[in-house]
């Protein structure tokens, strides 16, 4: 499951890309900071845009933490979309790249080995997400379902990436779920192996 993502775009091209797709963005909070980063892990505070006051096309850019706490203290970095409605507090998730880990191939090697997934058709992308109220403040997590054929043979659930037609309307509540929640269509996600690597430990996903 995906626990490490990277975004290496500027804040310019990502307005600039928004506001060719009709989508306004506001910074109520200011400029976020948004440093190029090969690798943004969980409890990192990283960019998102959700929706303001249920108006289509009109949207907000924050920095906010990825995962919430659960009952037991794990973070809730990954969320089943699975037979829920999502009728509010959907966010996007800005990305370039995310990673899966997987066995190691060679025997002797104790890291995992680690994989690049991009968007074929773009430079960068956005991942299905939510946010919530949590008692360490406002944060973010990635929505998941069963993997597709691009993920699959590398792990068997896999987050949400979304193409720039599905920004507005998963902004939309009154858009549902399932209408955009689905896979993309195979070879839209192509994949290169990094390196190897060790996971996050002691987290959660729901």
């Amino acid at each position: 499951m995906c626990n490490d993502y990277r975004l290496l775009v500027d804040l310019a091209s990502i307005v600039e890309d928004f506001d060719n797709l009709s989508i306004k963005i506001t910074m109520p909070e200011g400029a976020p900071n948004v440093p190029a980063r090969e690798d943004i892990r969980i409890t990192d505070m990283a960019p998102i845009v959700r929706a303001v006051d249920g108006v289509r096309g009109s949207a907000e850019l924050v920095n906010r933490r990825w995962s919430w706490p659960s009952p037991k203290g794990k973070p809730v970095y990954n969320f089943r979309s699975e037979g829920r409605r999502f009728e509010s507090h959907r966010c996007l998730i800005l990305a370039d790249g995310f990673y899966e880990f997987t066995d190691p191939s060679e025997p002797r090697q104790k890291r995992l080995d680690k994989w690049l997934f991009t968007m074929a058709d773009h430079s960068w992308f956005c991942i299905a997400g939510i946010w919530r109220e949590s008692l360490i403040g406002e944060a973010f997590s990635m929505l998941t379902m069963d993997a597709g054929p691009d993920v699959a043979p590398y792990h068997h659930r896999q987050i949400i990436p979304l193409t720039r037609d599905q920004w507005a309307d998963w902004l939309d509540p009154s858009v549902p779920a399932a209408h955009t929640l689905r896979w993309l269509p195979q070879g839209s996600l192509p994949v290169t192996q990094v390196h190897g690597t060790s996971p996050a430990q002691g987290a959660l996903f729901l």
